[in-house]
């Protein structure tokens, strides 16, 4: 696919006007051929029903605009229709008009609110009748072709979504629902396909909407996940058709997480989370972060002579929610992460790291003798205490210590936190939704130091190797100028 960015500019400008902003790096990605959209049968459904202001549906319609602009348009690859609703229902475009990127862009920005109630069952039922049949230009249901509708709404419908969804996904079709501002929640869940988490999306207002672009780009896009960066192997990444595959170099071997490459094959850990439930991390964000967690506890090899993870909640007071060594099994650990309820008051750091030098990795608390302690801090803001004292005493007392910020997190706060070189051990985000990212980057490959004895008693056992070698290379040497000479006499 050939991508000219002057016509890719010219079009994003005819859209949104010079704020507009389009994502380069994906349109760099297929312009290198390295993603392309699956054949798809792809059929927007949007609300424009009296609740929707004229200028939030132009930002409706840059969006769908944009979204296009990511696919591969054309009859034997991604073909896209889109639905108007209101009161009544309208088939702006069908799968069978528009064969290129330009005409559908056009299309597009010629759709007009129709202004009236919000009936999304009946938005749905057209779908699935009209909308995504042969003679509007869909194709015979196939493995290789995906069915996709994007609803797009603002408000609860006036009439009954649940079934006729549940009808549409039992026909193959894939739903994403987009609710916007007051939208109701429930019928989103109703109306998406499974699991909820990638399929149900919610943005504040229509003039943030563009911020999903990105995800339903990548949602169409089948990449070489390894050229693209797309993936989160430590080492090594090996591609496969819409799919790839970790590996590691040469003197390391791949961790149970299917991902993580260690050099130590039976390294006992005692990781302690300590993590902020300060009232401006907000309750959907505090999930985001358990989901985090979880994500680090499956890199690690938890189990009873290996990984053990602790889990520790702070605010204005510090909770510990299960100390080292209650949960050493992945599957108990993570349910436990999953029930820890949200505290919801002040950020008192410096308290919670004393708790941590304190009591956190203290045998009592589960942790073993002669195990490396690892403490992983995640905070939203800036402390209201003191925290140097505390985050002096966990480095001194040997614990490796890494300082995770998201928002309005001091970096300075985070640097003092993190153990040497700070560059390895503290992670800054804007984003909660970024905090992936992090997870991936913090590689927790902790390695028991040799016994210095054995160490130095191995360097002159290679020493004594290397001057036998020698005296025999020179015993070699002087056997092969005698048999030269032996040779020149005998001739």
């Amino acid at each position: 696919m050939t991508l000219t960015p002057p016509l890719l500019l010219a079009l994003t400008l005819c859209l949104t006007g010079a704020e507009a902003a389009v994502d380069l790096r994906t349109a760099a990605a297929m312009a290198a051929g390295l993603c392309k959209t699956r054949p798809t049968d792809l059929v927007f459904i949007v609300d424009s029903s009296r609740s929707v202001r004229p200028s939030e549906f132009e930002q409706v319609k840059v969006f769908l605009a944009k979204v296009i602009e990511g696919l591969d348009v054309g009859p034997n690859a991604t073909r896209v229709g889109v639905v108007n609703y209101a009161s009544r229902v309208k088939n702006e475009v069908s799968l069978k008009t528009h064969r290129t990127k330009a005409g559908l862009i056009k299309a597009v920005t010629k759709v007009e609110p129709l202004s009236t109630g919000t009936m999304t069952g009946l938005a749905i039922q057209f779908a699935l009748n009209v909308a995504f049949s042969e003679s509007e230009g869909a194709r015979v249901k196939s493995p290789d072709i995906s069915k996709v509708a994007i609803i797009v709404t603002d408000g609860r419908p006036q009439d009954n979504v649940k079934d006729v969804a549940q009808r549409a996904r039992d026909a193959g079709i894939e739903i994403f629902a987009i609710g916007v501002g007051r939208v109701d929640m429930s019928t989103l869940k109703q109306m998406a396909s499974e699991p909820l988490d990638e399929h149900v999306d919610y943005v504040e207002s229509y003039s943030v909407i563009e911020k999903l672009t990105k995800k339903f780009q990548e949602a169409f896009c089948v990449s070489d996940l390894c050229a693209t960066g797309d993936h989160d192997c430590q080492q090594v990444c090996v591609s496969s058709p819409g799919s790839y595959k970790c590996a590691c170099k040469e003197g390391f071997t791949l961790t149970d997480d299917g991902r993580s490459c260690s050099a130590c094959s039976n390294s006992a850990t005692d990781v302690v989370f300590l993590i902020d439930g300060s009232k401006s991390v907000r309750p959907e964000n505090f999930e985001l972060v358990k989901k985090w967690i979880n994500q680090i506890v499956d890199k690690l090899d938890v189990s009873d002579n290996k990984a053990h993870v602790g889990l520790v909640q702070y605010s204005s007071l510090v909770r510990q929610e299960f100390p080292l060594g209650r949960h050493n099994n992945k599957k108990d650990l993570k349910e436990a992460v999953k029930k820890m309820a949200y505290m919801e008051r002040g950020t008192m750091t410096g308290q919670a790291l004393r708790y941590l030098t304190d009591k956190s990795f203290s045998m009592g608390h589960g942790a073993r003798p002669g195990v490396s302690k690892v403490g992983i801090v995640f905070t939203d803001g800036r402390s209201q205490d003191y925290i140097g004292d505390a985050a002096k005493k966990a480095k001194e007392m040997g614990f490796k210590m890494y300082a995770v910020g998201v928002g309005n997190a001091v970096e300075d706060e985070l640097k003092e936190i993190a153990s040497e070189p700070t560059g390895e051990h503290y992670f800054y985000t804007a984003d909660f939704k970024a905090m992936t990212q992090i997870a991936k980057k913090l590689q927790i490959n902790i390695c028991h130091e040799e016994d210095p004895c054995e160490c130095d008693s191995l360097v002159k056992f290679q020493k004594k190797i290397e001057e036998a070698l020698q005296a025999l290379t020179k015993k070699i040497e002087n056997m092969s100028k005698r048999i030269a000479l032996l040779e020149n006499k005998i001739v």
